[in-house]
């Protein structure tokens, strides 16, 4: 058997995948993944075949910055830190206005070079990134059957009556203003018209005969794979999502300590561990880094923070015995902490979550605020804004989360997952999703689809 994986050259997406297709590889079979240059060394170093495919103008290798960016891409980054000081309406309005060429770039263009990775590499199932639409729009206009790995929050998969990059939950620090709010879902409604009729064109350029969909933002794979604990999730949007769908609870990589911070960890195994990352990008928040830093000083924890793009002389004067590092083995020192400091993207919140440590998330765009009011409501976490929070606020939620009952509700999930690992779950989902029959839709060659069914697939 044959498992293709599909990613953006980005590595916050490729890292889960990989971990997912981990499962094919321990069985024995072929693992093939189509993505960028920029990632290509960490697709060798799992061992992966890979196919080049460009699904975006941008990429990130690990630390996003806007000096390494193409051109136009460095300004919409820069564009977007600026957003986040101004507060949570103002991005998410950012973020709106630039979807329609960030997340469906050269559509016609990505689809068919997906199309054509699919048939040379004739794989028998196909795992890829919901946001990488450019690869899903090939895909579907050539009837390629695929499962949907969502890699963010559940809602990134729309259902009716949501918008695309409108938050359905906040946490309760944040209290947007409802005409802002009502302007922002105005922008919403205009991009996923856009975006919809954008989409619709490329694929009736692909095939003639494609019926148009209603949002492009809810179309989806005959299996959609949600990287996110089921338990976490809000029970009553869970019971409206498509049939085929599995949570998977986490895609927590394997990862292993590099000598230094091997070291670092056992000089003081007694005192608790609090990590700290925001992420490839919002790491540039140095004001806030510097602002959780002075929160920590002097409190006992051992704090291990990864600075990112956050130029390090902006934390001010910062304890010695601290491990202070651009990037870190982050999934690996986890797994040693009491506590975790993240902005409340995907991967921070369920790799913590899979070894048990409760969260406390700054949120500052996406779907980041979904995750955090979903931490609150299950009792495994708590949540602050970014922009208002001060250092005081930040120690005592702390504080509270090493020794407070989000501890325990934390490792009563991670014990619940760890019985039955995401990738196990993954596999198990795809192969009970595998088309067993293969018929041709007229007027799409099924050579170019690698052998697949080309079939109809409900949305």
């Amino acid at each position: 058997m044959t498992l293709l994986v599909i990613s953006p050259d980005y590595l916050s997406h490729l890292y889960p995948l990989l971990t997912l297709a981990s499962a094919w590889a321990a069985a024995g079979e072929r693992v093939v993944v189509a993505t960028g240059d920029a990632v290509a060394p960490v697709v060798e170093r799992a061992g992966f075949e890979r196919v080049p495919l460009v699904l975006g103008r941008g990429s990130n290798a690990g630390t996003a910055r806007a000096s390494n960016q193409p051109k136009g891409e460095d300004a919409n980054l820069r564009a977007f830190f600026d957003a986040t000081y101004a507060g949570m309406i103002p991005t998410l309005r950012l973020q709106a206005e630039l979807r329609r060429n960030d997340l469906l770039w050269r559509p016609e263009q990505s689809a068919r070079a997906t199309i054509e990775a699919v048939g040379a590499v004739a794989p028998d199932a196909i795992l890829v990134d919901h946001l990488a639409f450019g690869a899903t729009l090939g895909l579907r206009a050539a009837g390629i059957p695929y499962a949907d790995v969502v890699l963010g929050h559940p809602t990134a998969l729309t259902l009716p009556g949501e918008r695309y990059g409108v938050p359905t939950a906040w946490p309760a620090a944040f209290d947007p203003d409802p005409g802002e709010l009502a302007a922002l879902e105005r922008i919403a409604n205009e991009v996923t018209a856009r975006f919809t009729d954008d989409w619709n064109r490329a694929q009736r350029a692909i095939d003639p005969g494609a019926a148009d969909v209603d949002d492009a933002f809810r179309v989806h794979g005959r299996t959609v794979l949600f990287n996110y604990p089921e338990s976490l999730h809000d029970p009553h949007r869970t019971l409206r999502l498509p049939g085929g769908h599995a949570f998977l609870g986490s895609a927590a990589r394997d990862e292993d300590l590099d000598a230094e911070a091997a070291a670092w960890l056992a000089r003081d195994p007694g005192r608790p561990l609090v990590v700290v990352s925001f992420g490839s990008f919002l790491s540039e928040r140095a004001d806030v880094l510097a602002k959780v830093a002075a929160a920590l000083d002097g409190t006992g924890v051992r704090v291990a923070m990864a600075t990112g793009a956050a130029d390090p002389k902006r934390l001010g004067s910062l304890p010695a015995d601290w491990l202070i590092r651009s990037f870190l083995p982050q999934v690996a020192l986890v797994r040693h902490a009491g506590g975790a400091i993240t902005h409340g993207g995907n991967n921070g919140v369920t790799e913590a979550l899979w070894f048990g440590v409760p969260v406390l998330a700054l949120p500052f765009s996406t779907d980041q605020f979904a995750v955090a009011a979903d931490l609150e409501r299950a009792g495994i976490g708590r949540a602050a804004d970014p922009n208002r929070v001060s250092p005081g606020e930040v120690r005592d939620a702390v504080l509270a989360l090493l020794d407070g009952p989000e501890r325990a509700a934390a490792r009563s999930l991670a014990d619940a997952h760890r019985a039955d690992p995401g990738p196990a779950r993954a596999r198990r989902a795809v192969e009970a999703g595998l088309p067993g029959a293969r018929e041709t839709r007229p007027g799409i060659d099924a050579r170019r689809a690698g052998g697949f069914a080309v079939i109809e697939h409900p949305c």
